[in-house]
């Protein structure tokens, strides 16, 4: 059964962060209480809003704690290939398939059973599921992730990634041909109304933008489209591109149930990384496309 909390604002509350108040109140990391926050199970004055909301002080704050099974990590020996390493960090590319951290559902052959056979240097600010996680990737998406060695190193990953100096690109094969060359999509992202564990673009959602940029169009079925995150919520490539009418080929969730193409799962590859490395500066880091990728590409082009 999930946990209740109650929370009634003072004016001594007034200004701290939603996200902070809380962690203090229950005792939690930020990052834990946030996907509370996300998931919908933070009420204030009986409201969803976001984890930067500034508290007035008079506030009633009703916080849900699903109840969650105790998951123990275990150490695994799994393929990493790393991309680039050092004493602070690591960037992964990380396998389509293969989930970042353990859950319920998936309880091993994750990332981080991976990692904590490969290293016991890894950040905690994630929270205990998550060591040295700095963001993630959907199971069935490819490519380039961050993780980080140590606290200090997290956080200094974490500020860019939230103030969107870091950057991240994807390339992604969609279905239909794009109207423009260049465009950016603006649109809210949350929880879709009629099945919550999938995501929409709602009036209500969290501000979320993509850039895109055709890169190559395969006839006129498909188009190989360069993605690029302004801001970074649940699914929003996937969800966004389904939204103008160009699902990711293969995304069984948001795009077309059945295609003729031997394909797997959404091919969705996170290529780029540019970021601040805290001791030396700028850093660009690609991967090219895995296999699975490049056949459903040479498969399209034959028939196109």
């Amino acid at each position: 059964m999930a946990e209740k909390h109650e929370f009634f604002c003072i004016p001594d509350d007034q200004e701290q962060r939603l996200d902070a108040y809380l962690a203090n109140k229950l005792e939690i990391t930020r990052s834990q209480i946030k996907l509370l926050i996300d998931a919908g199970n933070v009420l204030v004055d009986g409201q969803t809003t976001k984890a930067g909301y500034r508290i007035r002080g008079t506030e009633s704050i009703t916080v849900i704690v699903p109840k969650t099974e105790e998951i123990y990590l275990e150490p695994e020996d799994l393929p990493l290939e790393i991309v680039y390493e050092d004493k602070l960090l690591m960037v992964i590319n990380k396998p389509a398939g293969m989930v970042v951290y353990p859950g319920v559902d998936n309880p091993s052959g994750t990332l981080v059973n991976a990692l904590l056979h490969y290293t016991k240097e890894l950040s905690t600010l994630g929270g205990k599921e998550r060591p040295g996680i700095v963001h993630r990737l959907d199971k069935d998406t490819s490519g380039l992730i961050l993780i980080a060695k140590n606290d200090q190193t997290h956080q200094f990953l974490a500020e860019q990634l939230q103030k969107r100096t870091a950057k991240r690109h994807y390339l992604a094969l969609v279905h239909g041909s794009l109207k423009e060359e260049v465009g950016i999509i603006t649109a809210p992202i949350g929880r879709n109304p009629r099945e919550r564990m999938k995501m929409a673009v709602v009036p209500e959602g969290r501000k979320a933008i993509t850039h895109y940029q055709v890169r190559e169009r395969i006839g006129n079925k498909f188009s190989l489209v360069e993605c690029r995150l302004e801001t970074g919520r649940t699914h929003q490539i996937r969800v966004h591109l389904a939204s103008i009418n160009h699902p990711i080929v293969g995304d069984l969730v948001y795009g077309k149930r059945q295609t003729a193409l031997k394909c797997e799962r959404q091919l969705l590859h996170a290529y780029y990384l540019g970021f601040e490395h805290p001791q030396t500066g700028w850093m660009d880091l690609e991967i090219g496309l895995p296999d699975d990728f490049k056949n459903v590409l040479l498969e399209i082009k034959e028939i196109s």
